[in-house]
Parts: structure tokens; C-alpha cells; sequence
């Protein structure tokens, strides 16, 4: 099956630049003419840097990742089978969410398909893949808009976008717009933080997030962060790649959240940074989003720290149980599709 895009007539930000063309527009590779980047000065604060310190920890060589679970990993058998996935028919205000695996979502109003850090390679290099994804690619509904949070290679794989990629506009952080321009998409939007694009019937705004961009070591200037997705009534918001940091409780106070993507896995990472939050860190961002759901993510699909796969839902549910919230934790399955 061929993943098309569906002819829509959607109103974009920039008028008619942004009209949808029959074909994808191919541009040479360094050709930017049709990455779009919003002008600043629009009410948005001075932007604070939430990039997380890259020394590794005094005491990361006293453990070795690579004979410990790197090596391991190759040996292990792919968990997960691909079921045809049986979507739903969604009733306006109404949201359905398929988690993918990892980061990867499919969001899904009565009106438009959303892919978020859409990944459905079975290696990361040399990590192995060791959770199929929730469905094949070629099951997939057509996709109307795609966002991909960061560069890192499990959250933009460029195999996977060429694949989603039919002339539909893609949103990116800042810096992030050179690594899909190519790929067949009608339009790059670049977001800076809080800055908001209008893709059809839904506003998208770039938050920040503690994290960093690089896709490899000397590409520091590429941006990174999550997004809140406003549509029909509803909101949800993927966090991205985070560690813990205060600006939870100020996303909470800009956006009325009703569905949080939180990561919860990779917490104790082969360098021993705080690159990624854990499960009780997790709770604690949850409570200052006030968001109504958590759907933890993040985890077991790739194994990127020394935790065991099944520890983080485990953690994420004893941490709720003791603040009380355990009924708003939304723990999903890869390819089973969840209207809200």
C-alpha cells in the first residue's frame, strides 16, 4: 500500500505559499527554499538555554554498557508482533492515540492524522531494536502532517520519513529543517520556542524541554524541544527527549493540557548525565502540567541506559499509586489504538 497524502482543502499560515501542490516538490540538497522559519518578536520570553550539561558523570567508566547491555542486546529476540491495526471511527472532540513505539505516536481527530517522531527502523547504528513497532508502515492511514521533536536518531530517522513523506507540511524545531527538506514534504516549518503554526485545523507550539539537539557531536546548533497540539477542543502534549527541569510548571500555566506524552525510560544513561527523566520525575512533571492523562513513553523499544526494559511502567505506577494517581496513568500498547 502507498501512503498518500489526501487532498484536503486546509487553510495555512502564509496564505498561498503554503497551497498543497499534486506532486512532491524535490529541491536540491542544500537548497532551504522551502523550509519556513516564523519571525520573532512575536510576544514570545527571551529565550533560556535548557541544554543539558554533555560532561559525563565522574563515575561513568565504573560500569561498561557495551559488554553489559549493549552486546547482550544483539543476542536478544524482537519482542512484539505486527497485528493489523483496527482504527477506530473517531466522532468530533473526540482524540485517538496509537502509541508505535518509543516516541512514535499517531494522533487522529475526525478530521486530520498526526505522526510524531515516526521511527519503524529495527536499529538505531549498532542499538538493536528490540520491541517491534505497534504496526507495519504500510498500515498506516494517510498521514496529513508530521512533527519530529529533535534530531537524534530515534526520534528523526530519515528512512521512515521518506517512507511517511507524500506533500504534507512537517514541523521541526529550529536548525532541525536541512535534515528533512528532501524528503518529500511540501513545506518545513522551524519553530522556536513558543511559537505557534497553524497546520489545518490544529495549532501547533514548540515548548522547551531539558534535552540537547546534536545529530552528531558538532552540530550543537540544532534546537530541540516538545509540542502542545491543539485541535477540536483538545490538547495534548508530547514532551520529546527531556530530563527533568522547571519549565513543566510554565508549560502548565501557558496551555490547558489534556493529554501528556511523557518519556519515562533511558534514566540511567550509559555516561551517567541527566538526560532523561525517570519514571518518579516524570509524576512530579505530570503534576505541574495539571494535565488530566499520562501516557508514559519513551521506553522499552530501544535500550539506551542500564535499566532493565520492564523497569520504567513498573516505577511509573508504584510513583502514582503513592500521589494518588494512579486512575489518570494511561499505560498503552504498541499498535492497539485508544480514543479519548
Amino acid at each position: 500500500m502507498i501512503i498518500a497524502h489526501r487532498c484536503k482543502s486546509f487553510c495555512f499560515t502564509g496564505a498561498s505559499l503554503y497551497a498543497l501542490a499534486k506532486v512532491p516538490i524535490r529541491f536540491p540538497k542544500k537548497s532551504r527554499r522551502n523550509i519556513v522559519r516564523q519571525t520573532f518578536g512575536d510576544g514570545a520570553a527571551t529565550k533560556r538555554s535548557t541544554r543539558v550539561r554533555l560532561r559525563p558523570r565522574a563515575d561513568w567508566h565504573k560500569r561498561n554498557f557495551l559488554t553489559s547491555v549493549l552486546i547482550p542486546s544483539l543476542f536478544t529476540k524482537r519482542a512484539g508482533n505486527h497485528a493489523r491495526p483496527q482504527f477506530p471511527k473517531i466522532r468530533e472532540g473526540e482524540v485517538c492515540i496509537t502509541w508505535i513505539g518509543h516516541a512514535s505516536f499517531l494522533i487522529q481527530t475526525h478530521e486530520v492524522n498526526v505522526l510524531i517522531d515516526p521511527i519503524w527502523s529495527k536499529w538505531l547504528k549498532v542499538i538493536k531494536r528490540l520491541k517491534q513497532p505497534g504496526f507495519e508502515i504500510h498500515h498506516l492511514p494517510s498521514i496529513d502532517f508530521v512533527l519530529v521533536t529533535h534530531a537524534h536518531f530515534d526520534h528523526l530517522d530519515r528512512r521512515t520519513l521518506r517512507r511517511v513523506a507524500a506533500d504534507q507540511p512537517i514541523a521541526v524545531p529550529i536548525g532541525v529543517g536541512n535534515l528533512v527538506h528532501d524528503l518529500g514534504f511540501h513545506i518545513v516549518h522551524e519553530l522556536d520556542y513558543w511559537q505557534t503554526v497553524e497546520l489545518g485545523p490544529l495549532k501547533i507550539s514548540l515548548t522547551p524541554c531539558h534535552h540537547w539537539g546534536a545529530r552528531f557531536l558538532a552540530d550543537l546548533h540544532r534546537d530541540f524541544g516538545g509540542f502542545v497540539i491543539a485541535m477540536d477542543g483538545r490538547t495534548i502534549f508530547h514532551c520529546g527527549d527531556s530530563a527533568y527541569f522547571p519549565g513543566f510548571k510554565e508549560i502548565g500555566e501557558r496551555y490547558k493540557i489534556d493529554i501528556a506524552l511523557l518519556p519515562i525510560g533511558a534514566y540511567e544513561a550509559p555516561t551517567g548525565r541527566e538526560v532523561h527523566m525517570n519514571p518518579e520525575e516524570a509524576v512530579k512533571a505530570f503534576l505541574e502540567l495539571h494535565a488530566k492523562t499520562l501516557v508514559p513513553m519513551h521506553y522499552g523499544t530501544f535500550r539506551l541506559g542500564f535499566e532493565p526494559l520492564h523497569e520504567p511502567p513498573e516505577r511509573l505506577l508504584a510513583s502514582a499509586r503513592e500521589h494518588g494517581i494512579e486512575e489518570k496513568v494511561l499505560v498503552m500498547t504498541e499498535g492497539k489504538p485508544v480514543v479519548l
